[in-house]
């Protein structure tokens, strides 16, 4: 089937545009407006055959703007034809860049082919696909492309194993744009996270700090001073611990689990954490701390806080945020997280009016962090 079997799709004036416009900007922009009509298109077989020819075309074009036209518009379809994402991704950068970055009709292979030859642009590029499998960051890594490492490291999606990140702490160790890069991702193993506190500059530190969790032995020296560069708030490590049982166990050998800190991470809606510390103290299992933490009656509550030893003075403070706690959702997402530990807190205050005024200042104090962070997130 030829190009005319297409023109119910496509005008006269899109293919005359393309193969005879005035300068290069109309037909760039005449090569773009095929290409989205063709991946929004339902196509029979052959459409798609002579679909696909007129794609060669334009990628095989003399002008880099319209080859260009071609990458960005389809860099993420799935109905780009792989070998002309291929012949695409082996292009100077300005067209290849869009498409190693996004397309996902590459596979791991292609990838690999073009990292072979690949200049810092293409690496960067391949470093922030969606998903970057391990073969992958560590061909990046074999590169010693400073650049490109620090991308991977910042990218979720760039899949790190054990040997990689030992490599990238082997080979990378005086970069401080690539140790830096490390705090940016959402998740990290605890023990690349204890590594880069000797690796990452002083602003680095303090976000990694604040945002992952910390062995707890180290989360303890740090809240201490006992490292010169950072200081650590427990009550932030307590709701980012991923294992809160050993984190308020660590806190109790080194005298730490104080009721001043539980409170605190109970008004911050620390709840896990509050139920494992009461575990802890009352010297009860952490299933039957939940039964009784989150008992609807007025015993429950009572019998496991009796137990803990905790002041009978700050028990009406625990109800009451542990009562305004159960009657609100819990929002999955971090704006709704920060709005919700406020709102938390506020009735909580408001309800019972007789918190220390240490951990009245702490959690007012925290509001206005919340605050500073989210608008820098934004």
């Amino acid at each position: 089937m030829s190009v005319v079997a297409l023109r119910n799709r496509l005008t006269n004036d899109d293919i005359r545009r393309l193969v005879r416009g005035e300068n290069d900007e109309v037909r760039a922009m005449a090569a773009r407006k095929i290409c989205r009509r063709m991946d929004g298109a339902s196509l029979t077989e052959a459409e798609r055959a002579a679909a696909r020819d007129i794609l060669d075309m334009i990628a095989r074009d003399a002008t880099e703007l319209v080859r260009r036209a071609l990458a960005i518009t389809l860099r993420q379809s799935p109905n780009l034809p792989r070998d002309i994402a291929r012949k695409l991704a082996a292009d100077v950068d300005g067209v290849a860049t869009p498409v190693l970055e996004s397309s996902p009709v590459l596979t791991d292979d292609d990838l690999l082919t073009v990292l072979e030859t690949a200049d810092t642009a293409k690496r960067c590029a391949i470093a922030r696909r969606e998903h970057v499998a391990p073969i992958i960051v560590h061909e990046i890594l074999d590169s010693r492309d400073e650049a490109a490492v620090s991308i991977a490291a910042a990218n979720d999606g760039a899949q790190f194993d054990d040997a990689a990140y030992q490599r990238a702490f082997a080979e990378f160790c005086e970069s401080s744009g690539v140790m830096d890069s490390f705090v940016a991702r959402s998740q990290l193993p605890l023990s690349v996270t204890e590594r880069l506190i000797a690796h990452v500059s002083d602003v680095a530190l303090n976000r990694l700090v604040k945002t992952h969790a910390l062995p707890p032995q180290l989360a303890v020296e740090l809240s201490e001073g006992a490292r010169e560069r950072a200081t650590l708030d427990l009550v932030d490590q307590a709701g980012l611990a991923h294992d809160p049982e050993h984190f308020v166990q660590q806190l109790r050998l080194n005298s730490r689990l104080t009721p001043s800190l539980i409170l605190r991470a109970l008004l911050r809606g620390h709840i896990a954490f509050v139920e494992h510390a009461f575990a802890e103290l009352a010297g009860v299992t952490h299933s039957r701390a939940w039964l009784l933490v989150h008992d609807a009656g007025p015993l429950g509550l009572r019998a496991v806080y009796d137990r803990t030893g905790m002041p009978s003075r700050l028990y009406p403070a625990v109800r009451a945020a542990l009562d305004v706690y159960h009657g609100m959702e819990v929002p999955q997402d971090e704006i709704g997280r920060a709005h919700f530990r406020r709102i938390l807190a506020e009735r909580a205050i408001t309800r019972f009016q007789g918190i220390p005024e240490e951990d009245l200042d702490y959690v007012l104090s925290r509001f206005d962090e919340d605050v500073a962070a989210l608008q820098a997130a934004g």
